[in-house]
């Protein structure tokens, strides 16, 4: 008799912690805007891993991590794609709604499964990912088109994405959970020069430590421990399909904290990219590698 709501209870765990991990990411990039009139977006991607990465240096202990050679080169092309992708992805939010910004991005994971599938049904969902970037472009004086440069910084994080889950899943076969804070650790040392010129002194405001602590936990340490938990309780592909709506929890996100109203061509478009991304997923071999957390 109890068997039941236990199963039921077992299933919806995981599936709770993977939402609250979405919406923890996402409300994390609405805080970090917040600091981009003080530090711009390149020193804001700089405190944000410069912070998760003491986080997770503390939380995770990488030292003990065995690296070989091969190993290493890995994790360093793993951890450059972190850093890329984080700032493109904040890069993009200066001009870009949030939500938008999220579905433009996850075209590098949706190119990573229909790569993986290569079966005929995925040209249907390489057509929706079309139709939701036709959508997003400008047209005319109207109003529903987006900043190009903008996208195409959202794009560069997807194409970031694509190579983080590429080496992530090789440099984490070889060091596990401590792959993720080695990956940081890398990320911060590539962005942190970008960010000091750019931001100088800036960085050192004292109002904005306890805003980069936060976007540091919201982004990263909190996310990444939700989803290792509950990657290990639900199949891959499962993961890989609830993760797909991440662009509308981040246009639910925008809306709540930034005021970011959509048009209606805008929805429509977050809507095709979901849809392929949903799809893609499901017809993805077995074998192939789950959306790992970004941003």
């Amino acid at each position: 008799m109890n068997d039941q709501p236990r199963s039921l209870a077992s299933t919806l765990f995981p599936v709770g912690l993977l939402i609250i991990a979405m919406a923890s990411i996402q409300s994390g990039a609405s805080l970090a805007k917040s600091m981009f009139p003080v530090v711009g977006a390149q020193g804001t991607t700089t405190l944000r891993l410069v912070f998760a990465s003491i986080i997770m240096l503390l939380l995770l202990r990488p030292w003990r991590a065995k690296l070989t050679a091969r190993s290493l080169r890995t994790v360093i092309v793993y951890g450059m794609a972190l850093g890329g992708m984080n700032f493109l992805f904040y890069m993009s939010l200066r001009s870009v709604p949030l939500g938008i910004a999220v579905a433009l991005e996850f075209t590098g994971p949706l190119a990573v499964a229909v790569y993986a599938s290569r079966r005929a049904i995925d040209f249907l969902w390489i057509g929706l990912a079309v139709i939701g970037l036709l959508l997003l472009i400008p047209r005319g004086d109207t109003s529903a088109g987006i900043d190009l440069l903008g996208a195409g910084y959202a794009l560069g994080a997807g194409i970031c994405w694509a190579v983080y889950i590429l080496f992530g899943q090789k440099a984490g076969a070889d060091n596990g959970v401590q792959t993720a804070a080695l990956g940081v650790m890398i990320a911060a040392l590539f962005v942190a020069p970008i960010g000091i010129v750019h931001a100088g002194t800036a960085l050192l405001t004292p109002s904005l430590i306890p805003i980069a602590i936060g976007v540091a936990v919201l982004s990263t340490a909190v996310p990444y421990t939700l989803e290792m938990v509950a990657l290990t309780r639900m199949p891959a592909r499962t993961f890989g399909t609830l993760m797909s709506i991440e662009p509308a929890i981040g246009a639910l996100s925008g809306l709540v904290f930034l005021h970011e109203y959509l048009s209606l061509a805008q929805w429509l478009a977050i809507g095709c990219i979901i849809l392929a991304s949903i799809g893609a997923t499901m017809t993805m071999r077995r074998e192939s590698t789950p959306m790992l957390a970004a941003d």
